[in-house]
């Protein structure tokens, strides 16, 4: 039932501490993202020990890093939401950011980390991390395929909570498109 009463919003220093919070979030999950790619492009294991430490490496970044910055990018985004006047579909340029950042989340839970968690097996089993174990190099290659695609996306995000396209009224008009002025100047000038 409605009550006719207005969910208190966050104003002032808790506004700036959020947006400081988000924007740490964010750092940490596109610098995680960036990292993991550069690790999986730039490290080409030869022996079974260095295919282990990399995949282990590429998962501490995904767990510590990524998946972190990922979750505390929703949970404040979620706060900006509900206790701010942004809302989440008030402005186009937010529902993107919103669409776009599930999306990223969805399938790094259900199609990336299975990969990165499928290429740490037990340092017992290191006779896994052969040259001709395919599903391996399968997991390689798909996290990379859509690792590029996340990289995109988050740069994505990142450029529309910039420039904030889309925005409804109130736009700065360019110089370009501003209609001429007539200027009256006085006599004898």
């Amino acid at each position: 039932m409605y009550t006719g009463r207005v969910m208190k919003q966050i104003k002032g220093g808790g506004l700036k501490i959020l947006k400081a919070a988000h924007l740490a979030f964010a750092c940490m999950w596109v610098g995680g993202a960036l990292g993991l790619m550069a690790l999986l492009l730039a490290a080409s294991p030869q022996e079974s020990h260095e295919m282990y430490m990399r995949s282990r490496a590429v998962e501490i970044l995904d767990d510590w890093i990524v998946i972190p910055g990922a979750m505390g990018c929703l949970l404040t985004g979620l706060i900006y939401g509900v206790w701010t006047s942004w809302g989440f579909f008030r402005h186009r340029w937010v529902a993107v950011k919103w669409m776009l950042t599930v999306t990223m989340i969805l399938v790094g839970t259900f199609l990336m980390g299975p990969w990165v968690d499928g290429n740490v097996y037990p340092v017992a089993d290191i006779a896994k991390y052969a040259p001709d174990n395919k599903a391996f190099f399968d997991n390689v290659s798909n996290t990379l395929l859509f690792g590029y695609g996340q990289v995109f996306c988050l740069m994505a995000v990142v450029v529309v909570s910039v420039f904030r396209p889309w925005r409804t009224g109130g736009s700065p008009v360019r110089a370009s498109q501003a209609p001429e002025r007539q200027t009256t100047t006085a006599p004898g000038r």
